[in-house]
């Protein structure tokens, strides 16, 4: 790992360290390999360097969001010097998602319907 994947990997560990926020790295997906990914959340982090920068890699890095997006995950980026000089921002960026995610298995009781004594 690179030195910014690493301070991002423990500041998923320890501060974003949450119900439902469980990350592995390096997991393979189809033909490629996502930085971290939380299964649970279908999301992805990508932490780019310099190189995603010029428009052949920004194709390719289109190209394997797509496909991630048709396995059904999402996918945020953040470059190198995000993660090493704004970390608390990165944090709350991908916090955010979390809060927006919806919950896999909503309550079999429904939406809070009143019911009355005859069912």
């Amino acid at each position: 790992m690179t030195e910014p994947e690493r301070k991002l990997w423990k500041a998923l560990r320890w501060r974003l360290a949450v119900n439902g926020t469980h990350f592995r790295r390096q997991v393979p997906l189809g033909p490629y390999i996502a930085d971290f990914c939380s299964h649970g959340a279908k999301l992805i982090i990508e932490v780019d360097g310099d190189q995603h920068g010029d428009d052949t890699s920004i194709a390719r890095d289109a190209e394997r969001t797509a496909y991630l997006n048709s396995l059904g995950y999402r996918v945020l980026r953040f470059s190198n010097h995000d993660v090493i000089t704004a970390i608390d921002s990165v944090l709350d960026t991908i916090a955010a998602v979390f809060e927006m995610t919806p919950t896999p298995n909503p309550s079999p009781q429904g939406g809070g319907e009143a019911r009355g004594a005859n069912g």
